[in-house]
């Protein structure tokens, strides 16, 4: 029997998921829950005319009995935010939405992983921690997956090199106060301020570490501002936490899960470097920071937990 994957939430990112899956071979069930069961069912038909040409895979709109036995479990529910809507007031209305999702989804599927898609993400991931009663390690934040993605594109430019090469992160909270512990960043093995001077011959400008940061942060408004939503790459970035869960071995990838003290944080999730496998969050891979650094993954942990404060769980 092939493996089960349940997806909450049939907006733009639930189903754009749900496609990249269906036309992968690490599920052989898809179902996509929605509040607009009609939403639903017009993706599923969508997905399933266009597999076709693969080995067969079902792919169904379900209620939450129909999650029962899911290997993983995605959550992408939540309202973007409006015109004139403080960012409490979104979260607000979007930590009631997973509050009313969790218990359900919780009795349907007690022993999947869970991947937390919903922004605010950290946020959200901290509340489904907090409410839902699955254990901790089988819940893990999409976090700062993406960031890290949108910044080995933009250093794959900067450095005009294959993104496979590159090993740098984005930690801390998915939003403003993100950012990249350039101290651990490498280009195969060569730390990323010295790799342009190992290859004289190409003849690489400099790199502003500040624009790059900005570029991170800056890209998905700039995709809502020209498209109108993101998808794609937070598709993807979800599909890739899917194959390391269903894997046989673990990775490494900037999940956002509970702190317990790493770092001097507690109580709160970010991201840092995780190992995750088919047994969900096995822990975290506290790598050695500057001190400059830490203080930017407490600030962002502090700007966090200042919402979390204002908020009713």
């Amino acid at each position: 029997m092939g493996n089960k994957i349940t997806i909450i939430g049939a907006g733009s990112v639930g189903a754009t998921i749900a496609y990249r899956l269906s036309h992968e071979d690490m599920a052989s069930e898809i179902v996509i829950i929605d509040i607009n069961k009609q939403k639903a069912e017009g993706e599923v038909l969508d997905i399933l005319q266009g597999t076709s040409f693969r080995t067969p895979i079902s792919v169904i709109a379900g209620d939450y009995d129909d999650a029962k036995d899911s290997d993983i479990v995605i959550i992408t529910s939540g309202i973007a935010r409006k015109p004139g809507q403080t960012r409490i007031e979104l979260t607000q209305t979007n930590v009631n939405i997973i509050k009313d999702i969790a218990p359900k989804i919780a009795a349907a599927a007690p022993n999947a992983n869970y991947v937390i898609v919903s922004n605010p993400v950290d946020i959200i991931t901290y509340v489904f921690t907090k409410v839902s009663g699955i254990p901790e390690n089988q819940i893990i934040g999409s976090g700062t997956l993406l960031d890290t993605a949108r910044l080995r594109c933009g250093l794959a430019e900067h450095f005009d090199i294959a993104q496979k090469n590159i090993h740098a992160y984005v930690f801390g909270e998915h939003g403003d106060t993100s950012f990249v512990p350039w101290s651990c960043a490498d280009i195969s093995g060569a730390n990323i301020d010295e790799y342009a001077a190992l290859v004289p011959f190409k003849n690489i400008a400099e790199l502003d570490k500040d624009a790059m940061i900005e570029y991170v942060r800056k890209s998905g408004g700039k995709i809502i501002a020209n498209k109108g939503a993101t998808f794609y790459a937070i598709a993807d970035s979800v599909v890739n936490i899917c194959g390391i869960l269903l894997s046989a071995n673990e990775s490494v990838a900037t999940v956002s899960t509970l702190m317990h003290g790493e770092y001097g944080i507690e109580d709160v999730c970010v991201s840092v470097l995780c190992l995750v496998g088919p047994n969900g969050v096995q822990g975290k891979l506290p790598i050695k920071l500057t001190d400059e650094e830490v203080d930017k993954l407490r600030a962002s942990a502090d700007a966090l937990k200042d919402v979390i404060s204002q908020i009713t769980l």
